[in-house]
């Protein structure tokens, strides 16, 4: 049950760094372009923020079914192995 659990986890954390190494990728194409600087204009790092963001929520909203799933199967496996952890307690408790 704890591997099955330990799984879980690693799928969500698979798509963490999937989502990562995507935005890794994009950050060259979201900065300005270097044209600005000659026209002695300074680039905002404001609308580099907020480009950064949009796509990162882009890019989550992609695989939100996919992490809501995964993360109420791991709320779930949590749950089930906190109930046998709890009834192994008891018959502990009970065998002394």
């Amino acid at each position: 049950m704890e591997e099955a659990r330990r799984q879980t986890q690693r799928q969500l954390d698979i798509i963490d760094l999937q989502i990562i190494r995507r935005m890794t990728a994009l950050i060259p194409r979201l900065q300005p372009k270097r044209t600005a600087y000659r026209c002695g204009k300074a680039p905002d790092p404001e609308a580099f923020l907020e480009r950064y963001r949009s796509h990162l929520a882009a890019l989550t909203a992609e695989r939100q079914p996919e992490i809501d799933a995964l993360s109420r199967k791991l709320a779930r496996q949590d749950r089930a192995i906190a109930a046998l952890r709890a009834r192994q307690h008891l018959h502990h408790e009970r065998a002394a």
